[in-house]
């Protein structure tokens, strides 16, 4: 597509390039990040070589702790070391530039060097929530052809269950484990940690602007999940953000709290933070309110960002001491819409507010922002970041709104350099998310006269729950495995906690009776099989779904319901 960023209109706003020290400017992005004209954009060696080359080696790059209380350090030049371990391991392997390498891995140490290794070598990182069941994770490593897997031992049985039917696939490389205390090993299976590895030196692949980097799956209303393809190049906007939005600084402890198989947990929990130079702590434990207070206080974290469902459940819990967030200069919220009560509630508990981001997927970097030092307007996303062309549209026409509170498409005006470049083996697809010369996000929303854009909902049945995406084509697919179950449709339902969670509507075969017994058997048949996130929390049995005449479930129709809004247009429904 060719795109041109020369019109602008009074519904389309372009943040000025540059607000106070912070350039959005490419070429003065790329001179922070030190990339010569014509040099190499490796993510991989910009992320931590480049540090080295600097005389930041000895700088903390990584600070990691699990349940357990084990702790773990890490500088700059560890990350430079132990990802080459990985790049060699690889190409070892045989892995090229282009192949995918899937991270299918908790968020263990060696995550993060592999990370970083598959992108020096030049093969594309697709990270995976590793919590995802068989079912899920075979979907998405069928569709990206993916060469190798990177796993630990409390996954391994899930990836050896679908490899059967996953030709491309040649390695499965387990990590975290100790040499001699692995499981048995069948062919096509090794063992790589890269602590235990021998130092290697490896020539990072030269990347361009344009070079793949990362494929992260994304899911739909319709049809299988899609694979949002980024570059090398994106970088320029991760770092911009980085410093401009979360206010991150080289001498900066910083706390993202999104698990890497989300674009939150690379974009601004590898990428961004890294690029600045930060030092990233990592706390690989579950939710507890007061454990993640003593990190904070631990690790003296300077910059926080989070999700609006944790932040709910901080407020459900005892506030913190005084003296365990004294390190704390700026908070952030990503995922979903943070309401108003938690912002306040942030400003009286914790001492500062926390401040609204909205991006998506597909576009790689934040978009929308409450940045430091513009008043908040609670509920607010606050103001397109500097060079983002964003608008309200019209949802016949596409045209930019210029009513102030007039509800519409959420939309930007390409190209930015974190932008998705399309979805893998689904080129249709991706053309259908551009109408003239706007990305459509999909999401309804407004902007005031002030400027400040306010989010409404999704424009399709995709479910977010606790921010992360679930499709509802997946839930029903895992639903209709179950031997219950003739039909089905999920949809969103609103919830204190997560926001939202799935609620499933359900048509029994006729040799089966509805009853509380078979409700529970039906969460925990889908949550074996995709992951905890896709289980509906609710089930409906019902005698028939809502469809129109060509036989399409109406979804919203369900949806409406559930959040008691209007049902609109059902000329289309059958009788």
């Amino acid at each position: 597509m060719n795109y041109s960023n020369d019109s602008r209109d009074v519904a389309a706003v372009t943040s000025p390039g540059s607000i106070g020290s912070h350039s959005y400017e490419p070429g003065a992005l790329r001179s922070a990040l030190d990339i010569k004209q014509g040099g190499t954009f490796n993510l991989g060696a910009l992320l931590c070589d480049r540090h080295c080359a600097q005389g930041r080696g000895e700088h903390m790059a990584l600070i990691w702790e699990n349940h357990t209380g084990l702790r773990k350090s890490f500088t700059f030049d560890d990350l430079r070391r132990h990802s080459n371990a990985w790049a060699h391991k690889l190409a070892e392997l045989g892995v090229k530039p282009g192949d995918r390498v899937c991270l299918f891995v908790d968020r263990v140490p060696d995550l993060y060097f592999a990370f970083l290794g598959i992108l020096k070598l030049g093969a594309v990182a697709q990270p995976l929530f590793s919590q995802f069941m068989a079912d899920a994770l075979e979907v998405r490593l069928a569709d990206a052809d993916t060469r190798a897997v990177i796993t630990t031992g409390r996954h391994l049985e899930k990836v050896r269950s679908v490899r059967a039917r996953l030709p491309a696939l040649a390695w499965v490389i387990l990590t975290d484990v100790k040499s001699g205390a692995h499981p048995t090993l069948v062919e096509g299976e090794v063992v790589m940690t890269a602590e235990e590895a021998p130092p290697v030196e490896f020539t990072p692949f030269p990347a361009n602007e344009d070079t793949p980097s990362l494929l992260h799956y994304t899911s739909g209303t319709t049809g299988r999940p899609k694979g949002a393809q980024h570059v090398h190049g994106s970088v320029l906007s991760q770092y911009a953000t980085t410093r401009h939005v979360l206010d991150l600084r080289p001498d900066d402890v910083y706390w993202c709290t999104a698990d890497p198989g989300w674009v939150t947990g690379t974009s601004y929990g590898i990428i961004g933070p890294w690029a600045v130079g930060a030092t990233q702590a990592i706390f690989e434990a579950g939710f507890s309110a007061q454990r993640w207070y003593e990190f904070i206080a631990r690790h003296r974290v300077t910059v926080f960002y989070t999700a609006p469902t944790a932040i709910r459940m901080l407020m459900k819990a005892p506030p913190p001491t005084p003296d365990q967030l004294v390190s704390l200069r700026h908070m952030c919220s990503v995922g979903e819409p943070l309401n108003p009560a938690a912002v306040l509630w942030a400003e009286r508990v914790m001492g500062r507010p926390f401040h609204d981001t909205y991006w998506q997927t597909e576009t790689g970097a934040i978009m929308i922002s409450n940045v430091p030092g513009l008043p908040i307007k609670p509920g607010s996303m606050g103001k397109p970041v500097p060079s983002i062309a964003a608008a309200i549209l019209d949802q016949q026409t596409f045209q930019p709104i210029a009513v102030p509170g007039k509800v519409g498409l959420i939309a930007f005006r390409p190209p930015w350099p974190s932008m998705f470049r399309g979805y893998f083996k689904a080129e249709k697809t991706y053309q259908s998310k551009f109408v003239g010369d706007y990305y459509l996000t999909g999401d309804r929303g407004s902007v005031d006269r002030d400027g400040y854009y306010w989010f409404v909902g999704r424009d399709d049945d995709v479910i977010n729950t606790a921010g992360h995406l679930v499709g509802p084509f997946e839930v029903e697919s895992a639903l209709l495995r179950h031997p219950a179950v003739a039909e089905s449709a999920a949809v969103s339902k609103p919830d204190p906690t997560y926001g939202e969670v799935v609620k499933a509507f359900i048509v029994l075969r006729p040799e089966h009776a509805g009853s509380d017994e078979l409700k529970l058997d039906i969460m925990n048949f889908v949550r074996k099989h995709l992951s905890p996130l896709a289980m509906p929390h609710a089930i409906d049995f019902v005698e028939k779904l809502p469809k129109t005449r060509s036989g399409k479930i109406v979804r919203r129709m369900l949806r409406a319901q559930e959040w008691g809004e209007p049902v609109g247009d059902l000329s289309s429904l059958d009788d």
